[in-house]
């Protein structure tokens, strides 16, 4: 039986990698320790997501562990010797690398750095995927020629219709706390895969959601704004108003990639992965799309001051990911998406 080893395993993306090994046949081991919880209170708390996956396959097995444990970590790979390792363990917020600089890059940058070297020492021919952001560009997109348009921001160039892509740069430009964290550990991971010859990618995502997200206001943009207009309760909007556009990609196809890349990996490799120019929303076409969904009004809340380092507009150029892996692309579009995330905030309050 193959084996797998998901970090982060309670939340969003890991918790889809999970489902789909499970159901693949794979022996799944899932390491986290709910730190979500820690990051964000009990709104963040994903120990639901790990009781249902425990209790749904009988082939995965939990791990309690923190990745800023390096002997922990180090002795776990020596033990599993996993053929696949998904890193989605994170700390996923901008705003809080501020007040805990020393958590968000001892997790982001440390925990990926113990995990690399273990991988290194004991299982150097396991495929190692990790789960980037597209926040290692920083503030950059914002620079380029952008027009506003009625309900959006749109770039104002037919170089990037389509979108980033992968060779738009990562360097002089502000990316918060966060996202200086993040490069730290995108670039070692693609160190670990050219220099040791390792075969590993990171995907830099743009908003990846879907309706195991314990989506809050500081991390899960779609899932804590259909909560919002679920629950009634006031979405405030940061900035550029209201008219910040992100292109969505539901977890589903965020694994259905990682699956595609396992089965015929390569080394060293980057990808910008999200959901394109047709699944791009911007927060005024949210509230739109959402009312449509569930016949509430979305009461909201303007700051006029953006968050540091957050993007005007960003849609993610898929055409590398579509050339090397024809076989992929994307199946949930944006109202799928929405629905499936309102029927599990249903679900859960129930």
């Amino acid at each position: 039986m193959k084996k797998i080893l998901v970090t982060g395993s309670s939340g969003l993306i890991g918790s889809e990698v999970v489902k789909k090994y499970g159901q693949n046949g794979w022996k799944v081991y899932g390491v986290d320790n709910n730190m979500r919880a820690d990051f964000f209170g009990p709104n963040g708390d994903t120990r639901w997501n790990q009781k249902r996956l425990l209790s749904e396959y009988e082939n995965f097995e939990h791990i309690e562990l923190d990745i800023r444990n390096r002997q922990g970590v180090n002795d776990m790979l020596a033990s599993i010797r996993p053929d696949a390792i998904v890193h989605t363990a994170a700390q996923p917020s901008h705003d809080l690398a501020a007040s805990r600089p020393f958590d968000d890059f001892d997790v982001n940058a440390g925990g990926t750095l113990n995990l690399l070297e273990a991988t290194r020492k004991h299982c150097p021919e396991s495929t190692f995927v990790h789960m980037s952001t597209n926040k290692v560009y920083g503030d950059a997109p914002n620079r380029l020629n952008l027009v506003e348009k009625d309900t959006r921001w749109d770039f104002g160039d037919a170089a990037y219709h389509d979108g980033i892509k992968e060779s738009f740069s990562i360097d002089q430009s502000k990316h918060s706390l966060f996202g200086a964290s993040k490069v730290s550990a995108d670039v070692m991971v693609q160190e670990y895969g050219r220099y040791f010859n390792i075969p590993t990618c990171c995907l830099r995502g743009g908003c990846l959601t879907g309706p195991n997200h314990s989506g809050v206001e500081l991390h899960g943009f779609l899932s804590y704004l259909i909560k919002c207009n679920l629950e009634g309760k006031k979405y405030t909007v940061f900035g550029y108003k209201g008219k910040q556009v992100r292109d969505n990609i539901h977890s589903h196809d965020v694994v259905r990639f990682m699956e595609e890349f396992i089965e015929a990996p390569r080394v060293g490799e980057v990808y910008n992965i999200g959901g394109g120019r047709d699944n791009s929303i911007s927060i005024l076409e949210a509230f739109k799309l959402i009312e449509d969904i569930s016949g509430k009004k979305m009461l909201y809340d303007y700051v006029d001051q953006n968050r540091a380092g957050d993007h005007i507009c960003y849609i993610s150029d898929l055409s590398k990911m579509k050339a090397d892996y024809p076989n992929w692309d994307i199946t949930k579009n944006l109202r799928t998406t929405f629905e499936e995330i309102h029927q599990s905030w249903l679900d859960r309050s129930e």
